[in-house]
């Protein structure tokens, strides 16, 4: 339920009004703990209702024509965060690789992502200066995007994992006192 809860977050993270420099949302680290959490064969969900955000976004809050075409790396990439959950914290989720994952996850989402921008619109040359200046211009997104996927990664696996040891402390606490 937990893993639903926040991808249920990621979708409010992105259309909640918010200044644009933020950047902060939970989509990364709900995808990698939902990966780990969930089975795959629920992994189409997360997808499609990150879709229907990527929709509603684009077309009522942007006003800019849909072409499912142009999101169709976003979606897949969606998926492989899954997997990526799945794979690598499924079975054991340390600190060490909760930020690997999550820097996988960010990390692949700014190289993707600026990449179709560079080679498919006209913002920028289509050149190596051209990459450049497009990947530079991204990096302060990239910085809120890979903490806020540590942070919200990091408190998805450290909350039940802090829950059980309160009502075990409290179970034994009780014990001791009747």
């Amino acid at each position: 339920m937990f893993a639903f809860l926040l991808i249920l977050l990621a979708i409010v993270s992105r259309v909640a009004p918010h200044p644009a420099w933020l950047n902060f949302t939970a989509v990364g680290g709900g995808l990698l703990y939902f990966g780990a959490r969930r089975p795959l064969m629920q992994a189409a969900l997360p997808v499609a209702l990150l879709a229907g955000t990527d929709y509603y976004l684009t077309t009522f809050v942007y006003r800019y024509p849909f072409h499912v075409q142009s999101y169709l790396l976003t979606w897949a990439w969606y998926a492989a965060v899954i997997l990526l959950g799945a794979f690598m914290l499924k079975s054991r989720a340390s600190a060490g690789r909760i930020v690997g994952a999550s820097a996988l996850s960010a990390t692949s989402f700014f190289a993707l992502s600026n990449f179709a921008v560079w080679a498919s619109s006209g913002m920028y040359p289509h050149s190596a200066g051209g990459l450049a200046t497009c990947y530079a211009a991204a990096l302060p997104f990239y910085r809120n995007d890979f903490i806020s996927t540590v942070l919200v990664a990091g408190v998805a696996f450290a909350t039940p994992q802090l829950a059980s040891r309160l009502i075990h402390f409290h179970a034994g606490t009780a014990v001791k006192t009747a």
